[in-house]
């Protein structure tokens, strides 16, 4: 194992270089041809799981239903209509759940540098660089999601048509109606803005003392920066739950989960740990953060280890109470996903527990397979990937339902927002010296040596 004997200096400067940059706009560039070729299938018929004689087959049920019943046929028309999404839906849905989706792993650098604060953590400081480059992705995220809400939130949001609250109109839910204190447009916008407002501003100002630490050393920017970071954890132990509830658990509009806040926080923060695990080890196979060891390592492998595990316990209880309850306004979710639309999200959704859970766990069980490069790529991959994929089958039944499809538009929209984070994380990692030089706790994190 590496000590600070062994590391010639802490002074180290990361090159994003021109063809690493090169290789990330090509990754994006390709994601932007898969979503082009994507959207053109989908314009043309191919974007839903459902063939055509499907359609026809809907098509032909509703055209017998309207003869048979009228204005029930129509409205049955009109309801089949409004649930058969359309290819643009499809984008903006896909954008939603990429924005979401990054969003949350952006943000969880801001809280693995706040709760190491709090706790006064040494092991961390020599790539703490790593964490906290990844919320100056926030911005990039919070534009799109204000365009796509303003643009097509009318399309994924059930709750933002009118005719809802109508009272006596032939739209008219009073379960939605009694919510509007909640979920109304000005609202659920300022909180859109709030949520990403604070987020950021509270990384900059944690950012902007960390750099100052480095120029100029002493106590007193780290004691700040607990203080920034415990009232970090506040706000974002309520903004975590609350914006859940907004950009997920409201396109579902009816159903609610008490444990839906801290399940997206899970899922969010084993991600971004991935991402951070990640992130170092291709640093060090590319000859950076040499002061990072083993030890190290292994204990990053037990943070992405640890809370996958976490994420499942918190899945499993979130379904466990929905089911022994057998509340049908409550098991309605899991139903859509497991029987609804021709069993389409059955797939995604075993899928997502395989890589988010089994995978990972196997794969890191032994103590080796933890500081291991090549096993942390594999297991952190499954994480990313397998995140992603439960954000999607969350998102997408209560969007597109039927409509929804995974092919190059799903692909090249990940591939695209993937490549956009490795460069701004690049772009942060390039503005500082990679090992904190005069964090007070520095010598203790270059000595975390564990048998």
């Amino acid at each position: 194992m590496a000590s600070a004997h062994s590391i010639p200096s802490i002074e180290e400067r990361f090159e994003f270089t021109s063809g690493a940059k090169r290789n990330l706009i090509i990754g994006g560039g390709i994601g932007v041809a898969l979503i082009v070729l994507g959207a053109y299938l989908a314009a043309n018929g191919g974007g839903g799981h459902e063939a055509a004689a499907h359609g026809a087959e809907a098509a032909a049920a509703v055209g017998h239903g309207a003869a048979e019943h009228g204005a029930a046929g129509h409205e049955a028309a009109a309801a089949t209509g409004h649930h058969e999404a359309n290819w643009v839906t499809r984008i903006w849905a896909n954008l939603w759940v990429n924005g979401v989706y990054f969003t949350g792993m952006a943000v969880v650098g801001m809280f693995f540098i706040s709760y190491n604060y709090l706790a006064q953590a040494g092991w961390s400081a020599v790539f703490k660089r790593v964490p906290e480059a990844l919320p100056a992705f926030l911005p990039i995220t919070g534009v799109v999601m204000l365009l796509t809400f303003f643009f097509g939130g009318h399309d994924l949001f059930h709750w933002t048509h009118e005719g809802l609250y109508e009272v006596g109109g032939p739209e008219y839910d009073p379960i939605i109606a009694g919510k509007r204190g909640f979920l109304n447009t000005p609202f659920f916008v300022f909180r859109l803005v709030f949520y990403f407002v604070v987020w950021y501003g509270m990384w900059r100002v944690i950012r902007n003392l960390s750099l100052k630490e480095d120029e100029i050393g002493g106590t007193e920017f780290y004691e700040k920066s607990i203080r920034f970071g415990t009232a970090f954890l506040v706000v974002f132990g309520v903004t975590s739950s609350t914006s859940a509830w907004d950009f997920v658990m409201s396109i579902d509009t009816h159903w609610f989960s008490t444990m839906f806040g801290w399940y997206t926080l899970a899922s969010w923060h084993v991600a971004g740990l991935a991402v951070i695990t990640l992130t170092i080890v291709m640093l060090r196979e590319r000859g950076y953060l040499r002061a990072v060891n083993s030890s190290h390592l292994r204990d990053l492998g037990k943070f992405v280890f640890a809370f996958s595990i976490f994420w499942t316990y918190v899945w499993f209880a979130q379904f466990l109470l929905i089911y022994y309850a057998n509340l049908p306004e409550e098991t309605i979710y899991f139903l859509e996903r497991f029987r609804g639309h021709d069993g389409f999200f059955k797939a995604p959704f075993f899928i997502t527990l395989f890589l988010n859970f089994f995978f990972p766990f196997l794969v890191l069980m032994t103590r080796d397979a933890k500081y291991t490069h090549s096993i942390l790529k594999v297991a952190c991959w499954s994480v990313i990937i397998g995140h992603y994929m439960d954000f999607y089958t969350n998102i997408m039944p209560g969007t597109l339902g039927s409509s929804a499809g995974f092919g190059p538009l799903e692909w090249g929209f990940f591939l695209l927002f993937i490549c956009a984070f490795g460069y701004s994380i690049a772009s942060q990692l390039e503005k500082a010296n990679l090992i904190p030089r005069n964090h007070p706790m520095l010598e203790e994190s270059l000595h975390h040596d564990i048998a």
